[in-house]
């Protein structure tokens, strides 16, 4: 596959995410409706955040199994493990001093329906890089249907990373389509960023850091809806809202490993 065909289908696999925006502009909602649809996005960030260290986790695995072993080096399994552990923790860390320092936190003051949608993409879009260096890395090694099987699943996900973000943003000032424009970039435009840059250079290390920056500001975004859910005093729905959101995403994933990709 030739750089400027992984690069487009990068760029494919990462714009699906503009496809679940839209409900974002839903109004005349009912505050139940309100409460399912942030809570269900939450229930497919609590996904991610299993799924995004899922992948961090497992190179470190492979490398201390291979230190164990004899096969490989102590010294490059703790380099994985620090690498990891702290970009996870500068991933939530820095979301959260970046929000202190704008003053949301004044006064027990929550986040807004806007600042949850931007911290949710930019979660998404560390994640989304990671996934484009996945694309980009499978193309340059020559295993190219695994790519192509890479771009339909991670299109297939972003749909429903879209969602996540635009949730959140149907209670509150109804958001411009320029700014859904400018989150859906955020998100997704990563995809695209990581499929030129996995092309050119193979790295787990950089992989596994952009993977636990992902975590990291995935669990801050979680952590701040679960807050707006209870605010609502449903948690009934709250509860099933969130379940439903985190089974659905797994029952994608599910599909997506079954199909092969």
């Amino acid at each position: 596959m030739s750089f400027a065909q992984t690069v487009l289908l990068a760029a494919f696999a990462g714009g699906t995410i503009f496809l679940g925006l839209p409900v974002g502009r839903l109004r005349a909602l009912s505050t139940r409706w309100q409460v399912v649809l942030t809570t269900a996005a939450g229930g497919v960030i609590l996904f991610l955040i299993y799924d995004v260290l899922s992948q961090a986790v497992a190179p470190v695995t492979v490398a201390l199994d291979a230190a164990r072993e004899g096969t490989g080096s102590a010294a490059e399994f703790g380099l994985y493990a620090a690498v990891l552990g702290g970009s996870v923790a500068f991933g939530l860390l820095s979301v959260t001093y970046l929000t202190q320092r704008i003053g949301a936190r004044d006064s027990g003051i929550a986040l807004t329906p806007r600042q949850v949608a931007l911290g949710t993409a930019v979660g998404l879009g560390l994640h989304n890089f990671s996934e484009g260096l996945a694309i980009g890395q499978s193309a340059a090694t020559g295993a190219t249907t695994f790519a192509l099987l890479l771009v339909i699943g991670f299109a297939l996900h972003n749909t429903t990373e879209g969602f996540a973000i635009g949730a959140p943003l149907s209670r509150g000032e109804q958001p411009t389509w320029s700014f859904l424009g400018v989150a859906g970039v955020i998100g997704g435009g990563p995809t695209f960023l990581g499929g030129v840059l996995g092309y050119s250079i193979v790295s787990p290390l950089l992989s596994i850091a952009f993977l636990g920056l992902a975590a990291g500001a995935l669990i801050f975004v979680f952590n701040e809806m679960m807050a707006v859910a209870r605010r609502f005093s449903l948690p009934m729905v709250t509860g099933v809202a969130l379940t439903l959101g985190l089974l659905v995403a797994f029952g994608t994933d599910f599909v997506l490993t079954a199909a092969g990709a």
